[in-house]
């Protein structure tokens, strides 16, 4: 009985401990709006603002969006970016990694690859994915006022320690997917290191 007891005692308490910390969540806003990052960058210019269906809005459920497609000469670069004012801990920002595979893309490479940034360099992610024959580079990586993050894993402990100690969970997922060619490549991490500058701007920083 004292067992029970206690494990009743242990998870009635973790439950309100749960939700005073979820309460304590203060929704964030940006300093300027996503759609302030530059529609020409390093020689790619914006061909097309995407706007999400009423489906994938209801499933990403972001605070705000950008969805542009950039060309340059005849390679084309696809930029997603996500935000969210409040994030609650234990869960996540959508993972490419689990979404691409049910929209028919395989993962056959996994990796990581550094970008630069006004503060210092970062690490992302670099995936090369592929569907029906045709390949992809991805870049992704998880971004708030203070921080650039590649593991989601970290982006969860960090999530956690944010909730309990300030209840600020603003942050943002950023994904670009560009040719599988070793000059898309090389373009690919220059243009994440503007964005990943732009985007801190538009956190305030």
């Amino acid at each position: 009985m004292s067992r029970s007891f206690l494990g009743i005692a242990t998870l009635l308490l973790s439950t309100i401990t749960l939700n005073h910390l979820t309460a304590r969540r203060v929704p964030e806003s940006l300093a300027a709006p996503l759609e302030s990052i530059d529609s020409q960058i390093l020689g790619w210019r914006v061909v097309n603002t995407e706007q999400l269906g009423a489906s994938d809005l209801k499933a990403l459920a972001p605070t705000a969006y950008l969805a542009r497609t950039y060309m340059k000469e005849a390679n084309v670069l696809d930029l997603f970016i996500a935000f969210y004012g409040q994030q609650r801990a234990g869960e996540s920002m959508h993972s490419p990694k689990h979404c691409l595979p049910g929209s028919g893309w395989e993962i056959w490479q996994t990796g990581t690859t550094s970008i630069g940034t006004n503060s210092r360099p970062m690490t992302i992610n670099r995936y090369s994915i592929e569907n029906l024959g045709v390949k992809k580079l991805m870049l992704y990586w998880y971004q708030s006022k203070k921080e650039i993050i590649a593991s989601e894993y970290i982006a969860k402990v960090l999530l956690a320690r944010d909730t309990l100690l300030t209840g600020r969970t603003g942050g943002s997922i950023v994904r670009i997917i560009v040719p599988d060619t070793p000059e898309a490549s090389t373009e690919a991490a220059a243009f994440a290191s503007v964005i990943a500058t732009q985007l801190q701007t538009c956190f305030g920083r």
